[in-house]
């Protein structure tokens, strides 16, 4: 039990999140004083999942999974996976873009709007905007700073030192985490820009990547890639050992978020086009095959 009790710490993101989440407050009481009673009821079911994708990202930082995953590595890849994917996919289903941009007034909304659309200065950050959410930027960046960060040499260098580890390591998790979700799961006022097959596609890929990287840490290997867990006081699991359970973790993760995020997809093509036949068909640009009139049902 005081494996879970234990080792909780104080985090500056702590305030960040308090922050964050009152602004989100305010922004639903203006929007309510402005929408109907059915708009309100759906952002506040939606804040929930915002509120709990937060805690996720918290829980990975400042909970006991954070201590631990300095002497366990398979614990710092659940902490990689909860950064990564499932405080993502919460945070993006939580659409919390207008109600955070209502948190601000009125009039200085505006204007950091006009700046933002219209402003001189910031039209380079416009043309990278439009370069980062580029969707193919988006499914390679996501995989690739997935595999990158688990290359050894960049790993260890996380592990020592702090500033790397929760900017650099953690950062790059979690922003191409949100941006790859953005492009699966509609988020007010965003709206995922490929078609279900491309996101069908992006899912299965990227677990592919997932795949063989498990592999790599444990099929493929025959002894542990990270120095930084190599005789670590206390720890009586070998480092190969903890590598492995790392690994297996990672492979079985699919099960949790690439087959339900697959199967919404799916069954958004059936509803768009009636049935998976048909969309395949219409996606190879074949006609569906025409029943003989004496086959048809009368």
């Amino acid at each position: 039990m005081s494996y879970l009790t234990s080792h909780w710490v104080y985090d500056p993101s702590v305030i960040i999140v308090a922050l964050v989440v009152l602004a989100h407050e305010v922004g639903l009481s203006r929007l309510r004083l402005r929408s109907g009673a059915r708009s309100t009821q759906r952002r506040r079911r939606r804040s929930f999942a915002f509120y709990a994708g937060l805690l996720v990202l918290l829980l990975a930082i400042i909970s006991p999974i954070d201590f631990w995953s300095g002497r366990y590595f398979y614990v710092h890849m659940c902490g990689h996976l909860l950064i990564g994917f499932f405080a993502p996919i919460l945070i993006v289903y939580g659409a919390p873009w207008v109600p955070l941009m209502h948190a601000l007034p009125v009039g200085i909304r505006r204007k950091i709007g006009r700046v933002i659309a219209f402003g001189a200065w910031t039209k380079p950050l416009r043309v990278l905007a439009r370069g980062v959410t580029n969707p193919w930027f988006v499914v390679i960046s996501f995989n690739v700073v997935m595999v990158i960060w688990h290359v050894p040499v960049l790993f260890d260098l996380g592990e020592r030192n702090s500033m790397v580890h929760i900017w650099l390591m953690h950062g790059s998790f979690f922003f191409t985490g949100v941006l790859f979700w953005l492009l699966i799961i509609p988020s007010h006022p965003f709206r995922p820009k490929v078609s279900p097959f491309w996101q069908g596609g992006a899912i299965i890929g990227t677990n592919i990547v997932m795949f063989i990287l498990a592999m790599a840490m444990s099929i493929f290997s025959s002894s542990s890639w990270y120095s930084v867990y190599d005789h670590l006081s206390g720890v009586s699991l070998s480092p190969f050992a903890d590598q492995q359970i790392g690994a297996a973790i990672l492979w079985i993760c699919g099960d949790f978020w690439a087959a339900p995020a697959l199967t919404v997809v799916i069954r958004r093509v059936i509803d768009a086009e009636g049935s998976f036949s048909e969309a395949f068909e219409h996606l190879i640009h074949r006609r569906p095959a025409t029943r003989p009139a004496s086959a048809r049902v009368r």
